[in-house]
């Protein structure tokens, strides 16, 4: 389906048509978009909203992780922003000011380069800032709004606002953002610090994650919320859950909460397991697990 528009408008970027999700996805399945915009920057992809008629889908992916594309696609249009959407810079003494398109590891490293602290845990988070403002995305301990002191949002109609946090509800891995309305950029307020000391933490930070995440196979990043008090990893587990397979996809054997594809999952698989395993835990331990991956798109029939 091709996107209707309002105005005449020729964008820079680039559009593809019946564009694999699957290319465009950290579990690396999902069907095709009917439209796929990479904007060329910053101002293509704010006159290409305005020109798009306003009943138009749009769906915004960075990195693809925290993502589940079912396997017949995404009608409307999706934009890709991590190749546009890339300015990071100091702003002032200790203020860092990011694009949506930024992904988390260079926000971690562009703080500690600036000598700059709290910026860290950032280096946990596989997705991009964008995501990252738009589910409340952490770390080792730490959550993205915990730093955020202003972003910047477009709407459907084009229009561009500067906003505050007080103006949302931000919870854990939640963020009360309407569903027409997108982050485009935003401002941290992070500590004066010593950028070698950041460093190591980084390098300590990764080298964690390496040894207790499935980091060298397709995966999403956690796929469910940890209950007040409790982690999804250890319900699971304790529910016999590690190494359940459904087609080609897996219940990790290294971290239960995460769901691998073992090389030929569809999303239809992967869909599948977390069901069964939230049906488990909740037979099991009588507890209710809440996704935290977003799954969209249509499932094949």
């Amino acid at each position: 389906m091709m996107a209707a528009r309002r105005t005449k408008f020729t964008p820079r970027g680039e559009i593809r048509f019946d564009e694999p999700m699957s290319k465009h996805t950290s579990w690396r399945v999902g069907g095709p978009a009917d439209q796929f915009f990479v904007p060329a920057d910053k101002q293509d992809l704010i006159e290409y909203i305005r020109a798009l008629e306003p009943a138009t889908p749009v769906t915004w992916v960075g990195l693809g992780s925290n993502l589940l594309v079912r396997d017949a696609g995404i009608r409307g249009v999706v934009i890709a922003t991590h190749k546009c959407l890339k300015q990071i810079e100091a702003v002032g003494s200790n203020r860092i000011y990011i694009e949506s398109g930024v992904p988390g590891a260079k926000i971690a490293r562009f703080g500690a380069s600036r000598n700059l602290t709290g910026a860290e845990f950032f280096a946990g988070i596989p997705g991009t800032f964008g995501g990252a403002l738009a589910m409340n995305a952490g770390a080792f301990g730490a959550e993205t709004w915990d730093v955020v002191c202003k972003v910047e949002t477009l709407d459907q109609s084009g229009k561009i606002q500067e906003r505050s946090p007080m103006e949302f509800s931000i919870g854990y891995r939640s963020v009360s953002v309407s569903s027409g309305e997108w982050f485009l950029s935003g401002e941290i307020l992070l500590r004066a610090g010593d950028g070698s000391r950041g460093r190591q933490k980084i390098r300590e930070f990764l080298a964690r994650r390496a040894s207790t995440q499935p980091v060298q196979v397709p995966n999403a990043g956690s796929v469910f919320r940890n209950p007040e008090r409790d982690h999804a990893a250890r319900l699971i587990e304790s529910a016999g859950l590690k190494g359940t397979r459904q087609g080609g996809a897996t219940v990790s054997e290294l971290h239960a909460n995460f769901i691998v594809n073992s090389g030929n999952a569809t999303a239809a698989d992967i869909e599948a397991l977390i069901d069964r395993v939230r049906r488990s835990v909740c037979h099991t331990h009588g507890i209710e697990l809440e996704r935290e991956v977003r799954i969209i798109g249509d499932a094949q029939h």
